[in-house]
């Protein structure tokens, strides 16, 4: 009986513990991603274990090698074979790492660079978005290619849309809704997975996941488009 009221007590605490760590590492980004709960535990899990060595800059260049690993595995699918499709799971892993625990790992030491993080992710990710395309292009051939234009600028309008929703509503959130980014790294790695076994799968995947970027952002850009007008509604209403 005692043993069980301990284990409670040790559980309880082991609760709190994580508890305080989410709420920490929570601050300056609200989101709403279908994943959230599994990946706040996942970060708060390794924030605690990094060694103090590794910097939030170390961990941006993680991610942006991440990015890099992804472009590569595509340009080797194309000239050696197939199954480097692969390494770009990997890559996307490494890219969610550095990226996800960047920022997090600051406040959790209590070191937060808010604007300096901001500027520097943004441009990061959108350069990593740009190899991603690039890799597409490589890989693919002929008409086939402006899919891998068409995701570079969606997913651009993506991230801009995400600025214009801090500007204007003053919360800055990285996710469109149920989706962010951590979701669209396991939907690509599950395109590239299923083109090693089902050949030219690719193409449509890709094409389908075009369009449906295409649709959510013309549903968050009318959602934002609606905020706008009240703020400016309220604004003229109030001077």
């Amino acid at each position: 009986m005692s043993n069980n009221k301990n284990n409670n007590m040790d559980a309880d605490k082991n609760q709190s513990d994580i508890d305080a760590v989410l709420k920490t590492i929570a601050q300056g980004r609200e989101r709403t991603n279908l994943l959230r709960k599994w990946e706040q535990r996942t970060i708060a899990y390794f924030v605690q274990r990094l060694p103090s060595w590794m910097t939030s800059n170390m961990l941006t260049g993680i991610g942006f090698f991440g990015s890099i690993v992804t472009f590569l595995s595509f340009v080797l699918a194309h000239y050696v074979h197939g199954y480097c499709l692969l390494i770009g799971v990997l890559g996307f892993f490494i890219s969610w790492f550095g990226d996800s625990l960047d920022g997090r790992v600051a406040y959790y030491r209590n070191k937060p660079r808010k604007w300096y993080g901001f500027s520097l992710d943004f441009t990061i990710d959108w350069i990593g978005i740009v190899l991603m395309g690039m890799g597409f292009i490589v890989y693919v051939s002929d008409v086939w290619e402006i899919i891998g234009f068409l995701f570079v600028v969606l997913y651009g309008w993506e991230m801009m849309t995400a600025l214009l929703r801090y500007k204007v509503t003053n919360k800055y959130s990285i996710d469109s809704g149920l989706l962010g980014p951590t979701e669209a790294r396991v939907v690509i790695s599950a395109i590239l997975v299923l083109e090693v076994f089902v050949n030219t799968s690719i193409i449509y995947s890709s094409a389908l996941a075009c369009v449906i970027l295409f649709i959510s952002n013309i549903l968050e850009t009318n959602r934002i488009l609606k905020l706008a007008d009240i703020q400016d509604k309220e604004e003229n209403r109030n001077g």
